[in-house]
């Protein structure tokens, strides 16, 4: 019996994985994130450099280095496409929801609990349209929870034992790790953030013992042997690395508004709310339990330690002057984790969790349509495709979770849940990759293929769009535009800049070069006489050949 239970299990998560993973070839890349985080390990493994990055042929050090590694891994494995492109970042994001059963299961909840917790994660439309797409923040948030987690389960062994000293030992060591790959995927604020959870901690029960329980020797010698290797090697190879990484992209972003991210104060605590909108009705029920909770007297208190890391991940990034909806995905997990015993109480919950998908995904479908609408007299009929096939089985999910007969203390129903979001969210974010203009430079990179050589010069004007390089299997000459390349630009050398100017001189010396320039700069180079020959446009660029 116990097999059979246990293949079952095993079977869940199997079709929860495939689905999750089944929309990596459903759409193209999208401008600018998911094509810069696909070009960087595109050049990478065609240059052979591992350690200094590049994105367009120029130095980019805004990230380290841990899912560049990955994404060139797989491309060396499985080709350079959209499909092994995205697999590390919604493998990361998937991961994510046994992280949760796991650690809900280790600290001896019920099965019903822990799938209450993976259910809840699994629904959040902040986390679930997120994890589609290809960005840095899904390995990072399973990285810096992973950590979160193995410490509090380090807390749980005593160390009067042996073998309770031996199984702290392992989960620090493993804590440790987990905090060095996050740094490898991120930078620094993987230290910042559990360093101030926990400095929060101490304060709050006025006891410095947690110091002690750190195992700072082996574990930083590990940290180190992980992290540290890569920012030796690329500060030796290039020494504007340090400056730029650290001064540049952690103080300034997060003090200054050098990279015009800014929100309003109230902006990620709107994005809570968003995310937890399926177990709303919740909420409550978790405070008033919250309040009414023992206070641990001796004992490592592990939802205090939670509650703090959410509040500390929630005021830090609100407090930068920088804002991107994804820096708040580490507290999604933990939320759950948090979530699951009151949730999994409420037998309604899962019902009400289906039917608030159903709305999210009618919600979605009126807006993209309605979007669509004010910019052209047609809907795309993938769109129209995508947004039904999510309608229809939102639909089915809430009646089978409607007309379903709860039983006390059974995790179907988060299942249910679980495989339902699975399903829907894809074709969510698929339907939103149809609003045009078009989010992705395939159509033109297609377009112009058939007029590509090897010799033919490739041009962007007043524009970058990051998919084009990744589609073309080439770099390009940029004019009119810095952006986030200003800074590698400058490592070139003593060349100026190019300018509109300097692009019009060299385009008229070209004899076989494509150009995609910005809509509004093409009608001013045609008044300037520019010999051009219109290949096509998709409303971000348009397409010339040298005529």
């Amino acid at each position: 019996m116990m097999d059979l239970l246990q293949l079952r299990q095993w079977s869940v998560w199997g079709v929860l994985s495939l689905l999750w993973l089944a929309a990596l070839p459903s759409r193209s890349l999208m401008d600018p994130d998911e094509g810069r985080y696909a070009e960087i390990p595109r050049e990478m493994l065609d240059s052979g450099d591992w350690v200094t990055p590049h994105l367009n042929g120029v130095k980019y050090f805004e990230k380290p280095p841990l899912q560049y590694w990955m994404t060139a891994a797989s491309y060396r494995l499985f080709g350079v496409n959209e499909i092994s492109s995205r697999l590390w970042a919604m493998l990361t994001s998937f991961l994510c929801l046994p992280l949760v059963y796991g650690f809900l299961r280790s600290s001896g909840e019920s099965t019903a609990v822990a799938w209450s917790g993976t259910g809840i994660l699994a629904v959040s439309p902040f986390f679930g349209l997120i994890g589609q797409i290809n960005l840095l923040d899904q390995g990072f948030s399973f990285f810096l929870v992973g950590a979160v987690f193995a410490y509090l389960l380090a807390q749980r062994h005593t160390e009067h034992l042996p073998e309770g000293r031996r199984r702290r030992h392992h989960w620090m060591l493993l804590c440790w790790a987990m905090l060095a790959l996050a740094v490898l995927s991120k930078g620094i604020a993987a230290l910042v953030l559990p360093g101030a959870t926990l400095g929060l901690y101490m304060l709050f029960k006025r006891d410095l013992s947690p110091l002690k329980r750190l195992h700072l020797g082996t574990g930083f010698a590990l940290f180190a042997l992980i992290c540290l290797p890569w920012f030796a090697l690329v500060q030796y190879r290039n020494p504007e690395f340090a400056s730029f990484f650290f001064l540049h992209e952690h103080f300034a972003r997060f003090l200054t508004t050098v990279h015009q991210r800014t929100q309003p104060l109230w902006f990620f605590p709107a994005l809570v709310c968003i995310a937890l909108l399926p177990v709303a009705l919740s909420v409550p029920r978790w405070i008033g339990a919250w309040q009414r909770r023992k206070q641990p007297t001796d004992a490592f208190d592990a939802n205090l330690f939670l509650v703090l890391w959410c509040t500390v991940v929630l005021v830090f990034f609100s407090a930068s002057r920088s804002k991107l909806a994804p820096y708040i995905l580490p507290m999604m997990p933990v939320l759950a984790v948090l979530l699951a015993r009151p949730v999994a109480a409420d037998r309604l919950t899962t019902t009400r969790a289906q039917l608030t998908l159903l709305v999210i995904v009618a919600v979605m479908g009126i807006g993209l349509a309605t979007s669509c609408w004010y910019r052209q007299p047609e809907l795309p009929r993938a769109l129209a495709l995508w947004v039904t096939l999510a309608m229809v089985i939102a639909l089915a999910g809430w009646l089978a979770s409607r007309y379903r007969k709860p039983a006390a203390d059974e995790p179907t129903g988060w299942k249910l849940a679980a495989l339902t979001a699975a399903a829907v969210y894809p074709c969510l974010i698929a339907a939103y990759a149809q609003l045009p203009p078009q989010r992705s430079g395939r159509s033109l990179a297609d377009l112009v293929a058939e007029h590509l050589s090897a010799q033919t010069q490739l041009y962007s004007v007043g524009q970058f769009r990051h998919t084009l390089p990744f589609y073309l299997q080439r770099t390009l000459q940029l004019y009119g535009y810095t952006g986030e390349l200003e800074f590698g630009l400058q490592q070139i050398g003593d060349l100026p800049r190019p300018g509109i100017q300097d692009f019009l001189q060299q385009w008229r010396d070209s004899h076989d070069a494509i150009a995609f320039i910005h809509p509004r700069l093409f009608d001013e180079f045609k008044a300037a006489g520019m010999p051009a020959r219109v290949l096509g446009s998709d409303g971000r660029s348009i397409a010339v050949a040298r005529q």
